[in-house]
């Protein structure tokens, strides 16, 4: 019989196993943010249910299974040789196979590698498929580099990471830096070493060869799908409403496609350089052949378009909407312009980026009342869809796009009531935050306890 534990319980708990944290690694601060927005949300779960407190499940959760540091040397085409550090962090996998992408960019290091890692063990059991989570990726900039010299890049990284990998041990996916062309010689390597054909050991591939129809949209698709779950509640939709939507990439304009679809108004776009302003709505396909095409500026944007208008730095937040969707990177959303984007208005915030929110930022949009949607519910339609591509590989099927778009859908709503039942059942309703990550963790936490101590 389990014994109701006192009730600071779960914040004394909480406190110690993030203070082993910050004393253990302190040089990770997005690792220490993350974990520290998640033991927050779990108090009131650890003070109802004293179960979660035996066997350290706790502190096992925080603590990844593996971490994985390797060294990539390649060649470039005049034949340097250049070293980059690889990663993989193999969180956890009590519901199945480690699950998450793969993230080249200079920025990548062990901190921000488990960071994405710990974001993913709660965000892939949201979707209820059985995946479990990590994160890798190199320090690596295939921004200017040749196709062969990110082939050579690809084929040194899979050299190493190949014996860690399988479709039933760990699958990555990509991420930033990391798109259909790296996939495709990620898995090469891969298939060229082991001599299996192993569709299911990556996702995120091409459609000729194992790949999942609206993967390259999911993400910003899954994004738009939760907000829309979010204003329902309300009674609202985004039919007639300003949107804005920060990044220029992949997500951001799958997410501004979708938003358009469902009658919102796009009305701002940026990138690292700056943003545009385009009232009528912004003009997609102009952008995709600034961004995908010709890997320029947005601002390229205004020069082509003269109704619109691009500035130079600045904040996307202070162009007034009624929906925010942040999709560009972590902490690119701090408490100025959540206060900003409040006093303008704005009903709804999605995540479509990994924690582009910063806790301060988020306090100002509950205390607001503003429906928030946290990245790990939120944006989860990536990680879901791959899980789709998972399920066509291994039955060795292919579905049709608008069967994989309406799965998608599914999905993101059963998230989207899974989030709001579970606030209510804990005494904050509305508070999709807490919702995903008690949600997230009690499922972990369930399967940790039945599996042992491992």
């Amino acid at each position: 019989m389990t014994t109701r534990p006192p009730e600071d319980h779960g914040l004394r708990l909480t406190a110690k196993v993030f203070s082993d944290i910050e004393r253990r690694d302190y040089d990770q601060p997005e690792f220490r943010q993350a974990v520290h927005e998640v033991l927050e949300s779990l108090e009131p779960a650890l003070e109802r249910h004293g179960e979660y407190v035996d066997g350290r499940v706790l502190e096992r959760l925080c603590e990844p299974e593996r971490q994985i540091i390797f060294r990539v040397p390649w060649t470039d085409d005049s034949g340097d040789v250049h070293v980059n550090r690889g990663f993989r962090v193999e969180f956890n996998s009590a519901l199945g196979p480690y699950k998450g992408g793969l993230r080249f960019h200079p920025s990548v290091d062990l901190g921000i590698v488990k960071f994405l890692g710990f974001e993913q063990i709660f965000k892939n059991a949201l979707t209820g498929l059985p995946i479990g989570g990590g994160k890798g990726g190199s320090d690596f900039d295939p921004k200017g580099r040749s196709d062969s010299e990110v082939m050579r890049f690809c084929q040194s990284f899979m050299t190493e990471l190949h014996r860690h990998i399988g479709e039933y041990t760990d699958v990555p996916a990509g991420d930033i830096g990391v798109g259909r062309r790296e996939i495709g010689y990620l898995f090469g390597q891969y298939k060229r070493i082991t001599n299996r054909y192993e569709s299911g050991v990556l996702t995120g591939k091409g459609l000729n060869w194992g790949g999942s129809q609206v993967r390259t949209e999911a993400t910003g698709y899954g994004t738009v799908y939760f907000v829309g779950e979010m204003l329902r509640e309300r009674g609202e939709g985004f039919d007639g409403r300003r949107v804005v939507v920060s990044g220029s990439g992949n997500v951001a304009v799958y997410a501004a496609q979708k938003a358009a679809e469902l009658g919102g108004t796009v009305v701002a776009m940026s990138d690292s350089a700056g943003y545009i302003v385009d009232d009528s709505g912004i003009d997609l396909d102009l952008v995709r052949d600034i961004k995908e095409t010709r890997a320029g500026r947005i601002s390229e944007y205004a020069d082509r378009l003269g109704r619109a208008k691009h500035v130079d730095g600045g904040s996307i937040w202070d162009v007034p909407c009624d929906i925010a969707l942040p999709c560009a990177t972590q902490n690119e959303l701090d408490r100025r312009s959540a206060e900003t984007l409040v006093g303008n208005g704005v009903t709804a915030v999605g995540e479509g980026a990994n924690m582009p929110t910063t806790p301060a930022a988020v306090k100002v949009f509950s205390d607001a009342g503003v429906a928030f949607g946290p990245g790990k519910a939120a944006n989860a339609g990536g990680v879901a869809t791959s899980g789709l591509e998972m399920q066509q590989n291994a039955s060795r099927d292919s579905w049709h796009f608008d069967y994989t778009d309406r799965r998608l859908s599914e999905i993101m709503a059963d998230i989207h009531t899974m989030c709001r039942e579970t606030a209510e059942t804990y005494g904050a309703p509305g508070n999709y935050v807490l919702g995903a990550n008690i949600a997230g963790f009690v499922k972990v936490a369930d399967t940790m306890r039945e599996l042992g101590v491992i």
